[in-house]
């Protein structure tokens, strides 16, 4: 069936304390979704932010963002009091989150309410199912507040190796940071099942996003070192990237440590497993980012300032795929095939059997031959206008070249009366893909100010947009239900 639905990640939200949250105005979201005929809400991960603060760049990919808690949940609970929330300074301009402000402010708010909190038996039961990973974490979690914000390769070498002896100390001597992080990770959790138990009753599929890469700096790499190809000091001998192109000379340098394949492979991608078991008791659809890494990845000497040096290794292909699907057969998937797309990663895509990503953008740049025209869009794909990593329309309509803006406005009849984003709306929602994804910033008619990432750069404007209050009108609603319901897509 053809279905459609809006990418708005959750910090994006308007609330009063600085970022969106899993709070009233998510709940409100997700009835804007619904009158406006929309089956899915996709969203970033929803991991805790480090590095750059980009949920790409996670402390771990199986834990929850502690910024994400609803505070006035915990105030009705009786684990806050208003004044206390009241009190801090959550940032000046509402429609940017202040990741400085937060990082400062927010554990301080929740670690008052962890005082307060006292265990129970839904608490006791979140600790046992999910002790695989959250064990380390929270000790990974804890130590990093020991060593302030420091790498774990720069501790000392017993904790650096996880020799069981100093961990057994460690676990010992910071008993209550370790509860701190159980307690917040068990909040987000019940927030998060609510949340997502709220939208399905509403009709509404949760996206979520996993990272094909976890960074060096992550509870997931220090508990599990021998999975990534790591010299005898934990430094990485090889990282992750992109190649040079028509967009960036130097390619792009992510940084993060290569998985050793042939010991996942060895032992069933038992961590991947893992990991997309945790990503399905989050989300009713995973979005594998990056999906052409898992045929061919590009290779960077760790050394190297850019990525030009870098050179393409195999992936693990169909065999990591089939293991995937005989672990989790219920599991549905998206493949972001996005970059440089090569037959053989097309074959990957195909024989999978997820749906591949058609951003129109790409079909009208002429620095740059795709498959990105609509009338050449397979059923089994989903197309958007742009995602998080592009620029919202409006801003690509005023910054494009004027050649690439001529033939979109040729191929799709683009006209003032209409409004010329709405007309390249049109353009995915009559697509024959089964589902049209549009930005939230795209319904909102926003130029630059809506740009949620600039790929491959360190900027304080990155993953900051925030919507104004009263963003989600039931006038937008009934507009996009319209085109909604023109394209056969409610």
């Amino acid at each position: 069936m053809r279905k459609s639905g809006i990418l708005m990640h959750i910090t994006s939200l308007p609330g009063p304390y600085g970022i969106g949250s899993m709070g009233k105005c998510a709940y409100e979201f997700v009835d804007f979704l619904a009158a406006a005929g929309q089956a899915y809400w996709q969203i970033l991960p929803l991991s805790p932010t480090g590095y750059g603060d980009s949920p790409y760049q996670a402390f771990s990919a199986f834990a929850g963002n502690h910024y994400l808690i609803d505070l006035d949940q915990l105030i009705a609970e009786g684990l806050l009091l208003q004044d206390e929330v009241d009190g801090v300074c959550w940032g000046k301009d509402a429609t940017r989150v202040d990741f400085g402000i937060l990082y400062e402010n927010r554990a301080k708010v929740l670690h008052l309410a962890f005082k307060r909190f006292r265990e129970n038996d839904d608490y006791r039961r979140f600790v046992t199912e999910n002790e695989d990973w959250l064990e380390d974490y929270a000790l990974f979690m804890a130590l990093k507040e020991a060593h302030p914000g420091k790498t774990w390769q720069s501790w000392s070498l017993s904790l650096m190796m996880r020799m069981p002896a100093m961990l057994k100390a460690c676990v010992r001597d910071h008993k209550e940071a370790i509860a701190f992080q159980y307690f917040l990770q068990y909040q987000f959790d019940r927030q998060w099942k609510a949340l997502r138990g709220y939208a399905n009753g509403k009709g509404i599929r949760i996206i979520g996003d996993v990272p094909i890469y976890v960074p060096l700096d992550s509870a997931d790499v220090w508990a599990n070192a021998h999975l990534f190809r790591l010299d005898k000091n934990c430094r990485p001998i090889k990282v992750a990237g992109c190649p040079p192109d028509s967009f960036s000379a130097d390619g792009q340098l992510w940084g993060n440590p290569i998985y050793d394949w042939d010991k996942m492979k060895a032992d069933g991608y038992r961590w991947w497993i893992r990991r997309l078991k945790a990503a399905q008791r989050m989300y009713d659809v995973v979005r594998l980012d990056h999906f052409r890494g898992f045929e061919s990845f590009w290779s960077i000497p760790a050394a190297d300032d850019t990525a030009r040096n870098g050179v393409w290794e195999k992936g693990p292909g169909m065999d990591f795929i089939h293991a995937v699907h005989q672990a989790l057969p219920e599991l549905a998937f998206i493949a972001e095939d996005l970059g440089f797309v090569t037959d053989e990663v097309r074959k990957l895509q195909e024989d999978s059997g997820f749906p591949g990503m058609k951003v129109l953008q790409f079909a009208f740049d002429s620095r740059e031959a795709g498959d990105y025209l609509p009338h050449r869009y397979p059923v089994n794909s989903v197309c958007y206008c742009g995602t998080h990593d592009n620029p919202a329309m409006g801003q690509w309509l005023e910054e494009a070249a004027p050649e690439d803006i001529a033939y979109a406005k040729a191929y799709l009849g683009l006209n003032q009366e209409e409004g010329y984003i709405w007309g390249l709306i049109r353009g995915c929602m009559s697509s024959a893909s089964r589902l049209c994804v549009i930005q939230m910033q795209d319904y909102l008619q926003l130029g630059r100010e809506g740009r949620m990432n600039h790929p491959g750069t360190l900027s304080s404007s990155n993953w900051t947009w925030r919507a104004k209050p009263g963003f989600a009108s039931k006038t937008l609603a009934v507009h996009i239900l319209e085109i909604t319901r023109l394209y056969d897509r409610n």
